[in-house]
């Protein structure tokens, strides 16, 4: 049933639209919740040391050739992202600029305070375990409904301008920039695989899990 969720469910927090800029504190509270989950499954991800989410190995192989935090260059890199949304028609939101701050803030914070596991078994454990946050702060994010993130709005000005198959976009996107980050030094690993493979599924729980319980 989870995985066979074709549209973002609306509950009474959800904006009625996404360039709503005086959102109702309920809807501003559940889309800052959802982002610092995204952000922490991001940066617990990296901690791990087994891989990152595809945007996360091309910030981190940036700022290992520059003197920046992987937090600080996620956050330039989304500002770029949202710049390019000019030639795309895109128009960001509340949720787009927050996107952009709340998971670069997180990332940081996460690789400040948190320890990579000596045992193998309990980095994978927290793989999983970042990917399912990721998923969950997605799901809040998304029904909050006040404007996609920086890479999801570049996904769909893309897919307008060419009219490609929506998939092949995104697929094209991740590829490319997992390429970029791995040949400047991001760590590319299971983690990774994980996250490419799992983050559907879990994205699919999260809008479930906050459609149920927080409906």
């Amino acid at each position: 049933m989870i995985l066979t969720i074709k549209k973002i469910p609306k509950t009474y927090w959800s904006s009625k639209k996404p360039l709503n800029f005086k959102p109702k504190i309920s809807t501003f509270l559940f889309l800052c919740l959802g982002l610092t989950f995204f952000g922490l499954g991001e940066g617990l991800l990296l901690v791990s040391s087994t891989g990152a989410s595809p945007w996360s190995v091309l910030a981190q192989g940036i700022s290992l050739n520059v003197n920046y935090s992987i937090g600080v260059i996620t956050f330039f890199i989304s500002l770029f992202v949202i710049f390019l949304w000019i030639f795309l028609n895109e128009k960001p939101g509340i949720g787009t600029i927050l996107n952009a701050i709340i998971i670069a803030i997180m990332i940081d914070i996460s690789l400040a305070l948190i320890e990579t596991p000596e045992n193998y078994f309990y980095q994978i454990l927290m793989a999983v375990l970042a990917v399912l946050l990721v998923g969950l702060g997605s799901g809040f994010y998304l029904i909050a409904n006040l404007g996609p993130g920086p890479r999801d709005g570049l996904m769909t000005g893309l897919q307008r301008k060419t009219n490609l198959p929506i998939a092949l976009v995104r697929v094209f996107l991740e590829i490319t920039v997992v390429s970029i980050g791995w040949y400047l030094g991001g760590s590319v690993g299971i983690g990774t695989l994980l996250f490419a493979f799992g983050i559907g599924p879990a994205v699919a729980l999260g809008l479930f899990l906050v459609n149920k319980f927080f409906n």
